[in-house]
């Protein structure tokens, strides 16, 4: 098969959807691998790796979208990327459909067979090749919220590690996943007092057992968001639907009662975000103010890291590659459950149900199981 992997587009994003490693591990399998000049350069894979690991260095997007069988990126494509994609091609990549109808309908337009990294499965219910850049997200949202807790950025001027006779700043995560776990643990190697919501009681007992009590588990109600946001430093956002739109857990009235710069760090801002007051944000311009509380709302959070995010990414990516460059898409799909799960579009159809649930109404879709679109 012939793969393409031309250069990410979005503001400040330096990940690549093959690393030289990755493109030997292709090319050992018999296929042809196209990667545009300069796509890794930013992180320090510069095309003469790329080549030696047997790629052919190409010019332009457009011309790698126009031969390649099977697009390998790491963001959602832009409307110009979508619209160079065709019936029969596989594109391979992230794409967060549920809260964005534009890249949902130029997918459908498209005819190509297009497999969302977040969706796809394990054995045991997880998100594998989300998880990787969940583990990032989460501890760069300490990060990033400890950076605009400092009063020249904006915040309080708390140090959430305090010092003594200070007490520590307060954190609160929402959502005790992968994200709110690594975002858990770096708040707490801070010094910071910290709090997880979760409405799981088994996850709680887990996270317990994680933290050894040093860590505050806590049921979510609305009452308990209300009751610690009022009192939180820093609000991480950390919930997750698998496919779906993020539901709106911290709202306008919660932001009104936090405390004079305090932090929010929404990284369900993929998924459309889990606060009522959250836009999407670039690395260029990461944060606003709402009613004082300094919001960081990075849509591509791990492109901050973009070396270690790539690697980690394509150490989960790379046996499902493999698979769909060795079988093709549909024996590849249908011979694993778990990456048929990936599977959001196909020829036109929507074959994710999440993503009919959020957007059916508005771009008047039906669901097609996704089983039933590949032997149609």
């Amino acid at each position: 098969m012939l793969i393409g992997v031309p250069k990410e587009i979005k503001n400040h994003e330096y990940r690549v959807g093959l690393t030289p490693a990755a493109v030997k591990e292709f090319c050992a399998n018999g296929h042809q691998v196209l990667v545009q000049t300069q796509a890794g350069a930013a992180i320090g894979f510069d095309d003469a790796q790329y080549a030696e690991a047997g790629a052919q260095i190409i010019e332009t997007a457009e011309e790698i979208f126009a031969k390649a069988e099977m697009i390998v990126k790491v963001k959602e494509p832009q409307p110009n990327e979508c619209k160079m994609l065709r019936k029969g091609q596989i594109l391979y990549t992230y794409l967060h459909l549920a809260p964005d109808p534009m890249q949902t309908q130029l997918l459908i337009e498209s005819g190509a067979t297009c497999i969302a990294y977040e969706t796809v499965t394990d054995a045991r219910g997880a998100l594998p090749l989300l998880a990787p850049m969940s583990e990032v997200a989460g501890r760069m949202s300490i990060q990033a919220g400890a950076h605009y807790l400092e009063k020249a950025h904006g915040g309080s001027g708390t140090l959430l590690g305090g010092v003594p006779g200070v007490a520590p700043g307060k954190v609160l995560v929402i959502g005790g996943g992968v994200v709110g776990t690594h975002a858990a643990k770096m708040a707490l190697g801070l010094g910071a007092d910290v709090t997880i919501l979760d409405r799981s009681l088994n996850r709680l007992r887990e996270l317990d057992d994680i933290f050894r009590g040093q860590v505050k588990t806590v049921f979510s109600t609305v009452d308990a968001i209300e009751h610690y946001s009022s009192k939180a430093d820093l609000v991480v956002g950390a919930v997750l639907i698998p496919g779906a739109a993020a539901p709106k857990l911290l709202t306008r009235e919660h932001i009104k009662n936090m405390k004079e710069g305090s932090v929010v760090v929404d990284v369900a801002i993929d998924q459309g975000g889990c606060f009522e007051t959250s836009k999407a944000t670039t690395h260029q311009e990461p944060v606003y103010v709402v009613d004082g509380v300094v919001h960081y709302c990075v849509a591509n959070m791990p492109g901050g890291v973009a070396r270690t995010s790539t690697i980690a990414l394509n150490n989960a990516t790379l046996p499902f590659g493999l698979a769909l460059a060795n079988k093709g898409a549909k024996q590849a799909l249908l011979d694993d459950k778990h990456l048929l799960n990936g599977l959001n579009v196909h020829e036109g159809k929507i074959t994710f149900k999440a993503v009919v649930d959020a957007l059916g109404k508005e771009l008047n879709l039906d669901y097609v199981d996704a089983v039933t679109a590949l032997s149609a």
